[in-house]
């Protein structure tokens, strides 16, 4: 990884890319410690600890980092523009136009990006209002009013600026995978839990239980290792190709493989599984009713109740998303198009059903341990009464997409440093 990173500085174009992605990161971080236009800054100090004291808006705050709790132009992060995505991908397999617009390739992709941002708008903006109201509540913890002046104008211009600032983050985002080294919206999360990391070190080295400070790195380590391990994981189907006659030239018949890897689906799930969890006790913190706390007291993450219903969505959308990015069917065809075959395996359906059957046994321990790292921190932190700063989910999420990033990294230097025939 280090020679990567390191190899990386030495080209010029990835190291503008790299600049220019470094750039976009710094801004972000910025926008977060500018606080919106109307807050109170001094009672937002105040208020700190509701951010703190775990549960679900501590959850919120770390996705955004930490702009939520500053009340910054950025405190609604990336997330809304992840939730849309989600619901257009459900969409897309239940709407026959929308199904049809994402097999037509670059500019039907192009279509369902800008409904996408469609629904990223009104979502923003939709919670933007819940977020001033919930802000509001919080003049009794903070002594003095959060919000002055609290009118409709006013309640319009931080909502507006909140969407603006989701709406800039995620065109930020996308400049980084047009322009960047990739991957801009996962980049984007990624910052915002790395930007919490010193938060975390402090907490585990302030610990009073001597047990936990001595145990909490080996066992970082062996999530780590374990994360790395079950990611790199992959399957090689053997791929032979039969000679073939192209107009005038016989081609060479050869033999490949066909990687399939044991969680194809990546962190995907797991920032699928916290958006969707992280939507009930949201309301029921916003809404300021008797049922609506029982809501949010039900679903809070450090419950058993948000662990299961974590697990289960992740296990769903490890499934889900695999079948949305490897179709057994497609695969089939272009082995079978192109004169390849899978040996013992006779080409076309029989080809397709045998991918099928290996990518579901495949898929299964991934999505399993997916689901058992996201929900590893806080069982131990309901067994040990440990100080956990970083959740299973975080862990997932930053470990997923620095691997990702360092094969895109890979991938640019060996597009770039590659023999040529002639010498």
């Amino acid at each position: 990884m280090l020679s990567t990173i390191l190899s990386a500085f030495t080209v010029a174009d990835i190291r503008k890319k790299l600049a220019f992605t470094a750039l976009l990161l710094a801004l972000y971080r910025f926008g977060s410690h500018i606080p919106a236009p109307g807050i109170n800054a001094q009672a937002v100090a105040e208020i700190q600890r509701n951010f703190s004291s775990g549960g679900i808006l501590n959850f919120l705050n770390l996705f955004s980092g930490g702009g939520l709790s500053r009340i910054a132009l950025f405190a609604l992060g990336i997330m809304p523009y992840v939730t849309a995505s989600i619901i257009l991908q459900l969409l897309t397999v239940v709407v026959p136009s929308l199904e049809r617009l994402s097999r037509e390739g670059e500019v039907g992709q192009q279509k369902i990006t800008q409904y996408t941002r469609y629904l990223t708008v009104g979502l923003a903006f939709a919670q933007s209002i819940a977020y001033v109201f919930l802000f509001r509540s919080f003049q009794q913890q903070a002594g003095t009013s959060v919000i002055d002046n609290f009118t409709i104008a006013k309640v319009m211009l931080i909502a507006i600026s909140l969407t603006a600032g989701c709406m800039l983050v995620m065109w930020m985002g996308e400049l980084i995978t047009q322009r960047g080294i990739g991957n801009g919206i996962s980049l984007m999360i990624f910052a915002s839990i790395v930007s919490s990391f010193p938060h975390g070190v402090q907490a585990w080295w302030t610990s009073p239980d001597p047990v936990f400070k001595v145990m909490m790195p080996f066992l970082a380590l062996a999530v780590i290792a374990a994360i790395v391990f079950v990611q790199e994981g992959q399957r090689r189907i053997p791929v032979q190709y039969a000679r073939r006659v192209i107009g005038q030239r016989m081609t060479q018949g050869g033999q490949t493989y066909l990687p399939l890897r044991v969680n194809m689906a990546g962190v995907i799930p797991v920032i699928f599984a916290a958006s969707i969890m992280a939507f009930p006790p949201t309301v029921g913190q916003l809404i300021n009713k008797p049922w609506a706390t029982d809501i949010a007291n039900f679903f809070n993450p450090q419950g058993w109740q948000y662990i299961v219903g974590e697990s289960i969505f992740i296990i769903l959308f490890t499934y889900f998303y695999t079948a949305v990015t490897f179709n057994p069917v497609e695969q089939a065809d272009n082995l079978k198009r192109y004169g390849g075959f899978i040996p013992g395996v006779r080409p076309g359906r029989p080809t397709a059903e045998f991918l099928d059957r290996i990518l579901a046994r495949l898929t299964f321990p991934g999505a399993l341990f997916l689901a058992a790292v996201a929900a590893l921190p806080t069982i131990l932190i309901n067994q040990t009464n440990a100080n956990f700063f970083f959740g299973g989910t975080s862990i997932l999420i930053v470990i997923g997409v620095a691997l990702d990033t360092m094969k895109q990294l890979e991938a640019q230097l060996m597009m770039r440093n590659y023999e040529g025939f002639l010498k």
